[in-house]
């Protein structure tokens, strides 16, 4: 009997002019709006004639430091879920993900938000959920600095428990539309959510019926020890930072041993690393390509940029000097990435500022598109991740290159799909639609 070969997800991950942090200055990127409908929509429907599952979209609520802007179009970060209900009407089949920070929002105008763009999609959106890392976002929303790390992860947990309840408020037969009778929905079948949780007291339930997907899509980057237990409990997808296989590996590995704990399968969350590509004819081209982006960084904004990971400021430090002692408690997982990279590699504040602008600590393949494909299928057949969150250093035109060069090459090796099989995010992920709580209620005798 033949066997269907296991196949990869793909996202594209739509960030700036590019991710590299010159790509705004570099000729091949089209830098002429840092906000333009149009720059948006033919990526994504760059994307989505790959076939791509999804694309996604990262956010900030602060402006760290003004100064920054002189030299770093990635500082400017336009509303992500606002962009993806932009790109609904312009898409047929690709997933549309946002992230939206749990820290400074609440959780019934965000399941309202996304259950929104759920139905208006036909069932193709996600949600990142992140923790805000920065104390500029905290001075934006009345505080002077963050709350600590446990507790930023402790209201996440909550946020996610509520958020959750709410999508569940309506269960999927409630909306009767019964024009003859006259009976718009089956009241019995909503439910008020009454959570009570240590960090939020909501009633609900939702105004807006169960969605297509019945939840969106939890996307996570559970990279910390506290995000890697509360992503093994809620995530559907994980986006995470891995340079190296063996590192990938080990991350894959442990997080996937941690789903029994919450009896999940290992097939019920999806682990995708982010990759970034300098792509040519030959490796010699590819390699110019890659040098052509790195001498349009300006070091001193490299150096900023890496401050803002480390939530520290090394303006004082001279540059070419070791990084000097961080506060490790409570610091993101990036910056934790960063500090282990400066002590294991003995790198300076320059060189970290360098390495860091480029991929952010995320895999970097240069070459042609076949040693693309094949590093990626190395990844993915060695038990390193489930998929990618593909990273162009320039936008549009590196997203096209990776689907009208590198695409092809996957999919005559059975490793991604030739066409959608479904219409939602779910299917193109291979997830199962969630049962309401309330369904599962009923189905095992109990009560509401």
């Amino acid at each position: 009997m033949n066997r269907q070969r296991k196949q990869m997800s793909l996202g594209a991950f739509l960030f700036s002019f590019g991710h590299h942090f010159a790509a705004w200055r570099h000729p091949l990127t089209d830098a002429d709006g840092v906000i333009d409908l149009n720059f948006y929509k033919r990526n994504a429907q760059a994307a989505e004639r790959g076939k791509m599952d999804m694309i996604f979209f990262a956010d900030a609520l602060s402006l760290p430091d003004k100064e920054d802007v002189a030299h770093d179009v990635s500082s400017v970060y336009p509303d992500a879920s606002t962009v993806i209900s932009a790109l609904a009407g312009v898409t047929e089949r690709i997933g549309l993900a946002a992230t939206v920070s749990t820290t400074f929002n609440e959780p019934y105008n965000i399941a309202r938000r996304f259950a929104t763009l759920d139905h208006l999609t036909g069932g193709r959106t996600a949600w990142n959920v992140v923790t805000s890392t920065k104390n500029t976002e905290a001075r934006n929303f009345g505080a002077e600095e963050l709350p600590d790390h446990g507790d930023r992860y402790g209201r996440a947990h909550d946020f996610l428990h509520a958020v959750n309840s709410l999508w569940d408020s309506w269960e999927d037969g409630a909306l009767v539309f019964d024009k003859e009778s006259g009976q718009f929905a089956d009241t019995a079948r909503i439910h008020a959510t009454q959570h009570n949780g240590l960090y939020f007291r909501v009633q609900g339930p939702l105004n807006i019926p169960r969605s297509p997907q019945g939840r969106p899509v939890i996307v996570e980057a559970g990279t910390s020890e506290a995000g890697q237990r509360l992503a093994a409990q809620t995530a559907d997808v994980v986006f995470t930072a891995c340079a190296e296989l063996g590192q990938a590996q080990q991350f894959y590995a442990k997080l996937k041993a941690q789903l029994p704990a919450f009896d999940r399968q290992p097939d019920e969350l999806k682990v995708m690393p982010g990759v970034m590509f300098f792509l040519g004819d030959t490796e010699e081209e590819a390699r110019a390509l890659e040098a052509e982006f790195h001498e349009l960084i300006v070091p001193e904004a490299s150096t900023s940029y890496l401050s803002r990971l480390l939530n520290y400021d090394l303006s004082a430090y001279p540059v070419d000097g070791p990084l000097p002692d961080i506060p490790v408690q409570g610091n993101s997982s990036r910056a934790l990435m960063v500090i282990e990279k400066a002590k294991r590699d003995s790198l300076s504040i320059r060189e970290l500022g360098l390495y860091f602008s480029v991929a952010r600590g995320h895999l970097t393949v240069t070459g042609t598109a076949e040693q693309i494909a094949d590093k990626l299928q190395e990844w993915f057949e060695g038990g390193a991740c489930d998929g990618f969150n593909i990273m162009p250093p320039y936008l549009p035109g590196g997203l096209e290159q990776f689907v009208d060069r590198v695409i092809p090459l996957l999919q005559a090796r059975g490793l991604f799909r030739t066409e959608y099989a479904g219409s939602t995010l779910r299917g193109h992920l291979g997830l199962s639609r969630p049962a309401g709580r309330y369904s599962l209620l009923e189905a095992s005798g109990q009560s509401t």
